[in-house]
């Protein structure tokens, strides 16, 4: 990773133009043409360093709930438990940890209700019972911005 792959990362993840060639924008921002950065974006999201480029919305402002979810899931459940939760359109983060609660995601949903009954449904569907919901009382991380 260059310089130029630097400034294009720090460009896009707070100012990403909203434009019909927004590439084109970030060129003329780093001093390279259209195709180059073109070329970097797409050779750093096949390396990973870019995992997706898109809209961050306030669910809040628009009517969603949100709840970190905590489930005790035996290992020999763990990938099915898994793929049940990757299937949900509503979950944004799943990930396991090396605690009692071993498999963590955080579930969107339209509401309260929502929540509980999509809780209720991943329950039947994979057998595990014991999944705690903990929404946030309190926002304290309003944005992620990592300088490169």
């Amino acid at each position: 990773m260059d310089e130029t792959d630097k400034k294009i990362l720090n460009l896009i993840q707070e100012n990403f133009p909203v434009t019909a060639r927004p590439f084109l924008r970030i060129a003329e921002q780093t001093g390279c043409d259209e195709r180059e950065v073109l070329v970097r974006v797409k050779r750093m999201k096949e390396e990973g360093v870019i995992r997706r480029i898109g809209a961050v919305f306030d669910l809040r402002k628009l009517g969603f709930k949100s709840t970190l979810c905590a489930a005790r899931v035996p290992e020999e459940k763990v990938a099915d438990f898994a793929a049940a939760v990757n299937s949900l359109d509503g979950v944004t983060h799943n990930y396991r940890r090396d605690n009692a609660y071993n498999i963590w995601f955080t579930l969107i949903m339209t509401g309260e209700d929502a929540i509980a009954a999509t809780l209720e449904n991943i329950k039947k569907e994979t057998g595990v019972d014991d999944i705690l919901s903990l929404p946030a009382t309190r926002t304290f991380k309003i944005n992620a911005k990592f300088d490169v």
